[in-house]
């Protein structure tokens, strides 16, 4: 499947879409079970030609677990519910700090320190607890979740489309996203780990009428992950593939082909 999208942009990386199904596709990478890793990393392989594949047991962490719909998985934390949202926010060390001194020699020191003092991402574990609350999980009803570079799609239908943008080609994409539609917000940036912002919130959007694209890569822990691989200055642009379809047709006759754009983009 080619992008018209990725070529007017000029992207760096190829688009990356996600597809749900019941068979491992031959020679997909997993992680391995029960292994800690970032679903991110994962993206960033697939922008460069792999094909991952995820299920409910290889899934990195419980993050990665839920955003990529699996079920909430924040529940199984450490310490249950409670531990994340002291995690994200307070840390252990007013709660239950003798839990993390029995684990401490089973714990990376960076682990261990943030959960002993928190993430601080939000100001209290009872705004963590709403945080968890609201968000858009679901538990899909296929056995994987396929990351696939978009050149590489023939027959599946993709969930999402993911395109990694810089500055310029974001601002491009937010654009085209509201070009044909009478509204003028079409694109959200709800907070999230990197894998909700490509997973379930555009997952959610993709059962609305009008779909509405999301930008993501806010995440800090993200951004520190990818940035070997995938530099410091692009963004994630999650689109319902309805909506791709949508942009994909709009290219033709629309800004990308005279004016400020052309000259953007020869910079």
């Amino acid at each position: 499947m080619k992008s018209r999208i990725a070529e007017v942009l000029k992207l760096r990386f190829e688009p990356v879409a996600i597809i749900w199904c019941d068979e491992r596709p031959e020679g997909a990478k997993q992680f391995k079970e029960g292994q800690w890793g970032c679903v991110m990393w994962m993206l960033a392989r697939a922008a460069k030609g792999e094909v991952i594949a995820f299920d409910r047991k290889h899934f990195g962490c419980q993050g990665g677990a839920t955003g990529l719909g699996f079920g909430n998985h924040y529940y199984n934390f450490l310490g249950g519910i409670e531990g994340f949202c002291r995690f994200l926010s307070t840390g252990f060390e007013s709660w239950n700090k003798e839990l993390l001194i029995n684990l401490k020699e089973n714990l990376r020191d960076d682990v261990y320190e943030k959960l002993l003092k928190g993430e601080r991402y939000k100001k209290s574990p009872e705004f963590v607890r709403k945080f968890v609350e609201n968000l858009p999980a679901v538990d899909i009803p296929n056995e994987y979740v396929i990351f696939k570079p978009l050149s590489r799609v023939e027959n599946e239908e993709p969930v999402v489309v993911i395109f990694i943008a810089n500055p310029h080609q974001l601002s491009a994409l937010v654009i085209l996203a509201n070009y044909a539609r009478e509204t003028n917000d079409n694109v959200i940036i709800p907070m999230g780990a990197g894998c909700h912002q490509i997973g379930i919130y555009p997952y959610r959007e993709a059962r609305s009428e009008n779909p509405r694209a999301v930008v993501g890569l806010t995440d800090l822990d993200a951004r520190l992950n990818v940035r070997a691989l995938l530099g410091d200055d692009v963004f994630t642009f999650a689109v319902p593939y309805k909506m791709f379809k949508e942009m994909e047709e709009n290219v033709k006759d629309s800004f990308l082909e005279i004016g400020t754009w052309t000259k953007l983009s020869e910079l």
